[in-house]
């Protein structure tokens, strides 16, 4: 045959599968050496990893409770990288951690716990002007850091973005611990431990010591960290439950209920009567002020609601002012009252001791709609929270003149302490209103009554 003539097609192809099947084959070779290899290294991290447990086996155990001491890291109270957003998400206290959350119930911390992996809550520093000087761990019981003070029993750690002299801002940072009570059959905490920004606070208002202690059966012992000598000295919590997003979390109806529980925990311990009042009868009470957004003639606006009381059969008025009255004065007043007249202000708080669906009037001075924000309507919210009615509010026309245009935010410390005046048409006519409203319902209420009203109660549930 001539050599330049082409090979016949079946020798090409017997040639290409020649090729084939060694490639094939050292493709084949190639996998089972990398898959060998992969095995013995394998081998060697199981190997590796038997000797590391052996290790800690046969080492002493107060050697492993040491490293677990060792390990424990401190961090700050107030982190300062949210200092823009304090309030938001994990809030700048405690930011690590996360909340537990359930359905309609109040967000909050819980130690040890499954999400705390069995460790409990652990605290240093006792700085009352930069939360960012006190710290927080977790460590497990068996390995608590060197030194550390480990306190018995359960311990309300509160935190708040406000001060707890103030009835309301204090209340906001207690009631979800109300909410905890409650679900929890009633377990009353061995301290309380407040924080305000993160800064260690010893005490609470009069008014918040003795509402929390109607509530929980006791007075509040506010942890000072007294017997505590060295500030660097940590201080660890068998049990702990943080709370730091106020009533975050808590539902319509759970609100209710913890506010009725307030409601009847604090007439208990005042010893108010149920049977305050025929039933006719409609209690309408001015709670003044002085001083900072009082009314400017309290005399002639009590004229006003008393002749407007006046024409109303089963009215009777009652005015107070609230600096002048004990906490179960005030509890008492307000189981009289079905409507509540008052200026803004924390004296306001005790509208949810009134009876359900009573009604609130509020009153402002000039420039607060424009200038006061959200912080405004607090008791709009608290009405609501607890079952009551905000009839709404009257805001004063008139007032002092800012030198600036008037919704330049300077303007705001010129209004916000500023006095109501009055305006007789408006306050007769509105009065008018609830009053024949209230009225109304109450005959309501009475012609649909079927037994005995029910007492109320305190319980857990």
């Amino acid at each position: 045959m001539d050599k330049s003539s082409p090979l016949p097609k079946s020798f090409k192809q017997d040639t290409n599968l020649c090729y084939f099947s060694k490639l094939c084959l050292y493709m084949l070779v190639l996998c089972s050496t990398l898959l060998l290899l992969s095995q013995i290294q394998s081998l060697q991290q199981s190997r590796n990893l038997v000797f590391k447990y052996i290790t800690l086996a046969t080492q002493d155990p107060r050697s492993i409770a040491q490293k677990l001491r060792d390990s424990v890291t401190f961090l700050p109270l107030k982190d300062l990288r949210f200092a823009n957003q304090p309030l938001d998400g994990h809030t700048w206290f405690m930011s690590s951690m996360n909340d537990t959350h359930e359905e309609g119930e109040v967000q909050h911390q819980y130690f040890p716990s499954q999400s705390s992996k069995g460790r409990l809550l652990c605290l240093k520093g006792r700085d009352t002007h930069d939360g960012s000087w006190n710290y927080y761990a977790l460590a497990w019981p068996q390995a608590l850091p060197s030194n550390a003070t480990l306190m018995k029993g359960l311990t309300f750690v509160a935190y708040s973005h406000y001060i707890f002299d103030n009835i309301w801002h204090g209340l906001s940072a207690v009631t979800p611990f109300v909410a905890w009570h409650r679900k929890n059959n009633c377990q009353t905490p061995a301290r309380w431990v407040l924080y305000y920004r993160g800064e260690l606070r010893f005490k609470m208002g009069t008014w918040l010591n003795t509402l929390t202690e109607a509530t929980f059966g006791q007075a509040p012992y506010i942890e000072g960290f007294k017997d505590i000598e060295d500030d660097s000295r940590p201080v660890c919590f068998e049990k702990a439950v943080v709370m730091r997003h106020n009533e975050g979390g808590m539902s319509t109806e759970r609100r209710l209920q913890v506010y009725d529980y307030v409601r009847c925990k604090a007439r208990v311990y005042c010893n108010v009567s149920i049977e305050r009042r025929a039933n006719q009868d409609i209690g309408m009470t001015l709670l003044m002020r002085t001083g900072p957004r009082s009314f400017r003639n309290d005399t002639a606006v009590i004229g006003i609601f008393e002749k407007e009381c006046n024409k109303v059969e089963g009215c009777r008025l009652m005015v107070a002012y609230s600096n002048n009255l004990t906490v179960c004065q005030q509890v008492k007043l307000m189981s009289l009252t079905d409507i509540l007249i008052s200026p803004h202000g924390a004296q306001l708080t005790n509208l949810f001791l009134m009876d359900r669906n009573s009604s609130v009037m509020e009153f402002f001075p000039k420039g607060w709609l424009e200038l006061a924000g959200v912080g405004q309507y607090v008791f709009r919210w608290l009405a609501s929270w607890s079952g009551m009615r905000h009839r709404g509010d009257w805001r004063d026309p008139d007032g002092e003149n800012c030198p600036y245009s008037e919704d330049d935010p300077r303007c705001m410390s010129l209004y916000k302490n500023g006095q109501i005046r009055h305006n007789e048409t408006q306050f007769a006519e509105w009065a008018r209103n609830v009053l024949n409203d209230v009225k109304t319902k109450k005959s309501e209420k009475e012609a649909s009554k079927q037994g005995s009203t029910p007492i109320e109660t305190c319980d857990c549930s």
